[in-house]
């Protein structure tokens, strides 16, 4: 059983020829026991101490150790950009947005990763999921790596701020003030180690405008604007991979149209480079899934032609990765196999694993709940 530690000494005292902390230098002294003990105490700790100074000096050292133990941030834009390229096999990247457990639930990915050499996974969370699973970027990442560290995983982590959205109410009420607000979230993200950020101005998509262009107008406004703040800001020698949505989800399915309408206005905005990577788009999904009067999830309809076009002029005529696919987990099985198919390069994966969670949870907690 993990033990949290109550103070800097103790710290000190569980780190003691384990890992070595001198002139700010990191050093694992014994690999075997820091996986098999001391890693599930530092996140433990970092998670649940009551002591502020005490987790923020915890999750810096699981960052600092994840990195010499050879578990590093990464990002995942130069392999979408060899996407685009057509310099890589089909395949689709799933990107799982881990609302609970969050250690365990990664250590799993990991585990599988290993088993089965799986390169390309991403770990996420959404804005709305950071508030309401009461999960800072810092805590995430430190989950994360911390996971990769116990299972042995040596190699990049991507980790990813999904759906970094725009309030339509409050944007529409005060642009700067919210455009300021995402700006924060992402610094906060950026210095935790996520560098892949999914910006989603898409809420502000306007349809009552007649070309598409200008229905696109505040969305790609924006969109260009957090790419230059992110590229300011990105660290020495990285290229943050950025995403981009057009379809807000569980909105009408997006257009070949509506895409070009988007970039168009996009890449005559943005004056720092590269762009984005990939873009997220409308087909048929809702998230969660649509949930039916027996619990169950009703079987959706997907437009997996929408992701072929869009990805196919992604690829061809910007050098993207292709296009992303969200809600995901909650879809058939056998639909799963189409994704590479399609030009898509990313998958988003929530409600599934949210679900085994629920499911395996003990009887007596569910009734205390």
């Amino acid at each position: 059983m993990a033990n949290i530690l109550e103070s800097i000494q103790q710290l000190n005292e569980r780190l003691q020829n384990v890992v070595s902390v001198k002139d700010g230098k990191v050093s694992i002294l014994d690999e075997k026991k820091l996986r098999e003990e001391v890693i599930d105490d530092l996140i433990y700790t970092a998670v649940f101490s009551k002591d502020y100074n005490l987790k923020e000096e915890v999750k810096y050292l699981i960052r600092e150790i994840a990195n010499e133990f050879g578990a590093i941030p990464a990002s995942i834009h130069e392999l979408y950009m060899a996407m685009g390229r057509g310099e890589t096999k089909n395949f689709t990247t799933p990107a799982v947005n881990i609302r609970g457990m969050t250690y365990d639930v990664a250590r799993r990915m990991f585990k599988v990763a290993i088993k089965n050499n799986i390169g390309a996974m991403i770990f996420e969370i959404a804005k709305s999921e950071i508030e309401y699973t009461y999960q800072r970027p810092s805590e995430y990442a430190s989950c994360v790596l911390a996971a990769a560290i116990k299972e042995g995983y040596k190699g990049p982590v991507f980790i990813q701020g999904d759906h970094f959205q725009f309030s339509a109410k409050k944007y529409f009420e005060n642009p700067e003030k919210e455009l300021n607000a995402i700006k924060e979230l992402t610094k906060e993200a950026i210095d935790a180690g996520f560098f892949n950020i999914d910006i989603d101005p898409s809420t502000l998509v306007d349809y009552s405008k007649e070309s598409l262009k200008d229905q696109q107008y505040h969305n790609y406004l924006n969109t260009a604007k957090m790419t230059d703040y992110i590229r300011e800001i990105q660290p020495s020698g990285i290229d943050i991979s950025i995403g981009a949505e057009i379809g807000h989800i569980g909105g009408k399915n997006s257009t070949v149209e509506e895409f070009e309408a988007f970039m168009e206005g996009y890449l005559q905005t943005i004056t720092k480079k590269p762009g984005i990577s990939k873009m997220s788009v409308q087909t048929g999904t809702e998230h969660g899934g649509i949930p039916l009067p027996d619990g169950t999830v009703a079987k959706v309809k997907l437009d997996f032609d929408v992701l072929k076009n869009i990805g196919e002029v992604a690829r061809k005529k910007y050098g993207l990765g292709g296009t992303v696919q969200h809600g995901a987990s909650t879809l058939p099985e056998e639909l799963f196999d189409k994704f590479p198919q399609n030009n898509c390069c990313e998958i988003h994966l929530a409600t599934g694993f949210q679900n085994i969670m629920f499911d395996l949870a003990p009887e007596s907690f569910k009734e205390e709940v």
